[in-house]
């Protein structure tokens, strides 16, 4: 599993988890600093990430229908 850590979040996160999730990213590490919400989820998307955020837009835009959750099984 990649994750993709929101700005929200410490950037230090990626090197705390990189034995677990060895291909995790910060969003200020590939541009997306200054991004729409809806930017990142497509980021994430396009490129197999799992958001990790504490930013509840991300649940509001899947539940009002604006982005849809792939779901993993």
């Amino acid at each position: 599993m990649r994750l993709l850590i929101d700005e929200n979040l410490s950037h230090k996160l990626c090197n705390k988890l990189s034995d677990i999730f060895p291909s995790s990213v910060h969003i200020k590490n590939i541009g997306l600093e200054r991004g729409s919400d809806n930017e990142i989820w497509k980021y994430a998307q396009k490129n197999n990430y799992v958001i990790v955020s504490k930013d509840v837009d991300f649940i509001e835009m899947s539940i009002s229908g604006l982005i849809h959750l792939k779901s993993f099984g």
